[in-house]
């Protein structure tokens, strides 16, 4: 099978990547078994006793209580180098997700020594569309690992005044057919749920104001004409704060405290969420996670950063139960107004992070989310410089609710060996 018809998904481990215009197809009763065959190894995965103790190294680790540090690893575009396509049994494009998901979950509990806990649960996204602002970027894919360039449609100032509110809409008829198909053949063995199927809890406002104006363009909008700046950074954070309200009072949300990837890393296990009030029913917004990056400001002053996207953020940010912050941009100087967040716990500690000004800044009142540099990793492994690479961040950050995660990997270069040998490495030094 072609590469392209397997869509791996970057980092979330807990549902399998399927887009709103794939629908399941049939399956054959050899295909069938073999499904069911992965769903009962899943099964006894996540009734290993080793799973509910990275339970309750989580929920103690988001609660600052002092752990060991804990260590995830992301394949990301290495994924097809590890468990490739060709592999695959299963012909329908539908049901071949499934049965990549499947796959992966057996491999990362047989090839990654990592803290990453397998649950029984499948999650069925819901088919939903999220609109555009009345205006949309036109994107074109540039390679095989799924780079996009995109034309921004605001090519002059006056076109903020065409953009519009994005409108949610929900295919429940299309949403219920997978749901049902995929209780059909796993509702049996383990626990079938649906799923959103977009990301309500994501605020990446500067994310949309680029994909529409363009990054070159935007950096000159704050110099050229910061008032018409702000107007449309107040257009977006009206419209994703508006969706993500709608989708809580029509009871659309889902939880995210259990495996859940929390961005930029760490899982979402935690006492503290959902909320004191929440008895099970209609999920709120105070239940979940929520996640504020601006990668696009990395080289924007901390002024421009907070008068631009961090202030419309925390408009946001304050719905949320708890908060983390930060993705592969560097917030070196950026750490005292980012923890003016309210209920900020998780904070990315990328690569181009200063590590002692992080250890200063986060002490032990935040989780240090550590992101090694993905290339030392897969530029030829050198053992001895990944061991004392991965030395000198737990002696500097001895004292910090530190946690390790390798992401942002394109390639191995078919090495899947690196991927076990990175987290042997961690494993072995954090053990020390």
């Amino acid at each position: 099978m072609a590469f392209n018809s397997i869509k791996f998904f970057h980092t979330a481990g807990y549902l399998p990547n399927i887009d709103n215009h794939t629908q399941p197809g049939p399956v054959n009763n050899r295909e069938k078994e073999h499904l069911r065959c992965l769903a009962k190894q899943v099964l006894e995965i996540s009734n290993d006793p080793i799973q509910e103790e990275k339970r309750r190294l989580w929920r103690k680790h988001n609660a600052l209580g002092g752990t060991r540090p804990l260590s995830l690893i992301f394949p990301e575009d290495a994924w097809p180098e590890l468990l490739t396509p060709d592999s695959m049994q299963v012909a329908d494009p539908f049901w071949r997700q499934w049965e990549w998901y499947l796959e992966h979950l057996v491999y990362r509990h047989k090839c990654i020594d990592d803290d990453f806990v397998i649950e029984p649960d499948l999650f069925v996204d819901s088919v939903v569309s999220t609109g555009n602002w009345g205006l949309a970027p036109v994107y074109s894919k540039s390679s095989d690992k799924n780079f996009l360039t995109w034309d921004p449609p605001i090519k002059n100032p006056e076109d903020i005044e065409k953009l519009r509110l994005p409108e949610l809409s929900f295919n429940d008829g299309e949403s219920n057919k997978r749901f049902n198909a995929v209780y059909e053949i796993f509702g049996d063995l383990l626990p079938v749920r649906r799923h959103l199927g977009i990301r309500a809890n994501l605020v990446n406002l500067i994310g949309e104001a680029v994909s529409l104006r363009g990054s070159n363009q935007l950096m000159m909008d704050i110099y050229d004409r910061p008032e018409w700046l702000h107007k449309l950074m107040s257009i977006i954070t009206e419209g994703v704060l508006r969706r993500i309200k709608l989708l809580e009072s029509l009871g659309r949300l889902d939880l995210n405290n259990r495996n859940h990837y929390t961005d930029s890393g760490g899982l979402g296990y935690s006492n503290e969420l959902p909320s004191a009030g929440y008895h099970g029913g209609q999920v709120q917004l105070k239940d979940l996670w929520g996640f504020g990056t601006a990668q696009e400001m990395a080289n924007v002053s901390p002024a421009h950063h907070k008068e631009f996207v961090l202030d419309y953020q925390m408009k946001i940010l304050e719905c949320f139960g708890l908060n983390a912050y930060g993705c592969c941009d560097s917030l070196t100087h950026k750490f005292a107004m980012v923890k003016n967040i309210p209920r900020l716990r998780r904070i990315s500690v990328s690569p181009w992070c200063d590590l002692d000004i992080a250890v200063k800044e986060l002490e032990n009142r935040y989780i240090y989310s550590w992101k090694p540099n993905p290339s030392l990793v897969v530029n030829g492994f050198n053992e001895v410089t990944l061991r004392e690479y991965v030395q000198n961040t737990l002696k500097v950050a001895e004292n910090c609710v530190l946690e390790i995660i390798l992401k942002d990997l394109v390639t191995v270069h078919n090495r899947p060996d690196w991927i076990s040998g990175w987290a042997k490495i961690v494993r072995d030094e954090v053990g020390r």
